[in-house]
């Protein structure tokens, strides 16, 4: 069975200077070959910090920004080589949720223009059809039918958040792009818009591409989690090996950053706090990304770029260093990165040497 989506190679670079001549002088590496499968029904996670080039890849795969490189087959078509007319007409079956509730919605539109909007470019249906289904829409994000005469003022974010989901599916799309879909919301509201995804996405049979910085949200959401770092995928496999048995020290820095549910748990956790800045998209690093802060590094690490090597149960890792060492993961891979961090932090010489 092949995936609903499909990416292989995928690059972009964007040019933010050029010389006299126009010709390219500087580039930012926004996403550096980078593959993964979606299947129906599924949901897979991209985490990593700002800068990781995750959001970019999400437009990517969506076709909402061109790749330089790579492919990218969506229901078993190639998105980069369908015409115009042939993509305005696959639209509705992959949406996107936008992260601010705020901006993604025009102030001066009713709710109900707002949320049949899609029908409307797509040309497919009746005024009474766009009617009927805004109404049956706003019902199963959880919201009065009296809302459609109403604007986005009169809602709580929350609320304009239930109103961008239900424009996103107005259209039974199979495949939702959610950027960030709850970063902007408090945690309370964050936890109902959550599992108001997963109840849709059961009912409706959606697969989700999803978007996140914090490794927890996508944990909670994902079947499978890819984590990204400065344009790369250093990480992927099912949610659980990701996040509870993780083999990439960029990603145990991410549980590390992760607040603990229990406040006792919390006090007790010792974090890893990276060495340095994070690396530049327009001048990255050789080898390993991720070496300069990485207090582990080989002297390998700065010369070759580690490979994305998976193991049977489908755990992928680019890391040159737990690759070598199969024990080296989880709680494992933690407690030595906080011991080597300290380490690196008394001697700082000896830090620089071993990250070079």
């Amino acid at each position: 069975m092949s995936a609903l989506l499909s990416v292989r190679d995928v690059s972009r670079n964007f040019v933010i200077r050029r010389d006299l001549l126009g010709r390219p002088r500087d580039l930012v590496h926004a996403v550096d070959d980078v593959s993964f499968d979606v299947d129906s029904g599924q949901t897979l996670g991209i985490v990593g910090e700002s800068g990781s080039g995750k959001s970019t890849l999400g437009r990517l795969a969506m076709r909402l920004i061109e790749a330089d490189d790579g492919r990218i087959t969506f229901a078993g078509q190639d998105l980069r080589t369908l015409s115009p007319r042939r993509l305005r007409e696959l639209r509705p079956a992959m949406t996107m949720i936008f992260q601010d509730p705020y901006s993604a919605l025009d102030p001066r539109w009713t709710v109900g223009r707002l949320v049949a909007e899609p029908l409307r470019v797509a040309g497919s249906t009746t005024a009474v059809e766009q009617r009927a289904a805004v109404a049956e829409m706003l019902g199963l994000v959880g919201l009065d039918t009296d809302a459609v005469d109403r604007r986005p003022s009169a809602f709580s974010g929350g609320q304009r958040q239930r109103i961008v989901i239900a424009r996103a599916l107005i259209t039974r799309p199979r495949l939702v792009f959610c950027d960030e879909p709850v970063s902007a919301l408090d945690v309370s509201t964050r936890a109902l818009v959550l599992g108001l995804l997963r109840d849709l996405q059961r009912d409706l049979g959606l697969a989700y591409l999803f978007v996140s910085h914090d490794l927890g949200v996508v944990e909670a959401m994902s079947d499978r989690i890819a984590v990204m770092h400065l344009g790369s995928i250093v990480e992927i496999g099912p949610a659980e090996a990701v996040a509870r048995h993780y083999r990439h020290p960029y990603t145990a820095s991410l549980v590390s950053a992760s607040p603990a549910p229990d406040p006792v748990a919390q006090r007790a956790r010792r974090r890893v706090v990276l060495a340095g800045d994070p690396p530049s998209p327009v001048d990255p690093p050789p080898g390993c990304a991720f070496h300069p802060r990485c207090p582990l590094a080989h002297p390998i690490c700065g010369k070759r770029k580690p490979p994305l090597r998976a193991g049977s149960d489908g755990h992928a890792v680019a890391c040159h260093v737990t690759n070598g060492d199969p024990l080296l993961t989880g709680a494992a891979l933690l407690s030595r990165m906080t011991g080597a961090a300290d380490a690196l932090v008394r001697t700082p010489n000896t830090a620089k040497g071993t990250a070079s």
